[in-house]
């Protein structure tokens, strides 16, 4: 597993607690710690000599001892006429995140304003392996740090002030299982919300989960107040086996009762994410299936058309399909969106842009990997589980040690 080589912690990665220490070890006055939070956060600088509310000396102490981001290098690409930015984060060891900026219009008839949700990556690649994601297909390099996680916000933040506009929301979506990281994001969650910092409420915070069972019991306890969305996909053991591959640890069932549970705690609503993948997900017998697993609960269903990637043989479901099923969810009593991926006709959904830089596998890896998913799909829709998951084609790096739940 590649780890973090040894640098200067970032500003993002220091507390109040270790800043005020840092501030003390430098012989700054007390009150510079707000001035450096408010200079990090909330102002146009790209390094300590531009925050010119801390004077020559703090600027030079600072400069000694802490970085002001945790990035080395930050590319921009803005594409859907402005409505999405999306950001390729080269972090200090040279490994590369993404982070998808989406603004959205007011919706008066919904009493909403404007919206600017950033979705952050927890993890440099992901452990998981999903194989119809993009992340998965790269493998697991390592977990980000949470300043490296809260650095992804302030980016997006910085570049919607000089838009004059404010980030809204958080959704730990992007690359990475967060709940595999969960001390590290609990930390972002907590620099994103301090007022001093990010200043985003809990309650405009998503923790996007494969379905970490302890984790998802974890943050109930820790940060009730965060919504807990469930990449969900197949309602079927022997599908999502193959679809999402915690799933032979944590089974569909199990995933599902530690959601009611967090909703019952908390008592926020769950999301569940069903990626719609055509002859494999959509069938009558899913969506059946779905109904069931489902009913009596106060959940929602978002169904989400399949970003198509190259090393995978399947294709997005057809529109009236989805909108069919979501008809069928919503006589059982369930609320249900059909939802247009942002991103989707620029390939700038997350992982995407991360994939396209790592560069294609072998073109024979992956006709192999395409042959093995058509085999294995048919194997799963008769109900055949497997206990082993496809290895990606890409590039992977991940660490034999990393199983689901494990805290680093």
């Amino acid at each position: 597993m590649s780890v973090v080589k040894s640098l200067l912690p970032a500003i993002s990665d220091l507390d109040p607690e270790a800043l005020a220490d840092l501030v003390s070890e430098l012989g700054l006055e007390r009150y510079r710690s707000a001035q450096i939070y408010d200079g990090a956060w909330r102002s146009d600088a790209t390094s300590w000599a531009e925050v010119t509310t801390l004077g020559k000396r703090a600027q030079s102490a600072l400069a000694t001892r802490v970085r002001f981001l945790a990035s080395e290098a930050v590319e921009r690409e803005d594409v859907e006429g402005g409505a999405t930015s999306r950001f390729l984060i080269t972090l200090g060891d040279g490994a590369k995140v993404e982070a998808v900026l989406m603004r959205y219009p007011s919706d008066p008839r919904r009493g909403r304003g404007e919206r600017a949700t950033v979705c952050v990556s927890s993890q440099a690649g992901c452990a998981v392996g999903c194989p119809f994601c993009a992340t998965g297909e790269l493998g697991f390099t390592r977990n980000l740090t949470a300043g490296e996680i809260q650095d992804q916000v302030r980016i997006a933040r910085q570049l919607l002030r000089t838009e004059g506009r404010e980030l809204t929301n958080v959704v730990f979506m992007g690359m990475g299982e967060p709940l595999q990281n969960l001390d590290n994001v609990l930390a972002a969650i907590d620099g994103i919300t301090d007022p001093l910092r990010g200043g985003i409420g809990q309650r405009r915070i998503v923790v996007s989960t494969s379905g970490v069972v302890p984790g998802i019991d974890r943050l109930a306890k820790v940060r009730p107040q965060v919504t807990l969305a469930v990449s969900l996909h197949a309602a079927r053991n022997a599908l999502r086996d193959l679809l999402v591959p915690l799933n032979r640890k944590w089974p569909v069932e199990e995933v599902v009762r530690a959601a009611a549970n967090h909703a019952r705690v908390t008592g926020r609503r769950t999301t569940f994410e069903v990626t719609m993948i055509d002859g494999i997900n959509d069938r009558q017998e899913d969506a059946t299936a779905l109904v069931e697993l489902l009913r009596g609960s106060q959940a929602h269903v978002n169904l989400i058309p399949m970003n198509q990637v190259a090393h995978t043989p399947w294709r997005e479901s057809e529109p009236a399909r989805i909108d069919e099923i979501a008809r069928q969810l919503r006589a059982s009593g369930l609320s249900v969106t059909v939802r247009k991926n942002r991103g989707r006709e620029a390939g700038a959904a997350c992982g995407q842009l991360a994939a396209d830089r790592a560069g294609a596998p072998p073109p024979a890896a992956v006709a192999r990997r395409r042959e093995l998913l058509v085999v294995a799909s048919a194997a799963a829709l008769q109900g055949r589980r497997s206990s082993t998951p496809i290895a990606p084609s890409g590039p992977l790096t991940a660490d034999p040690s990393a199983e689901a739940g494990d805290r680093r």
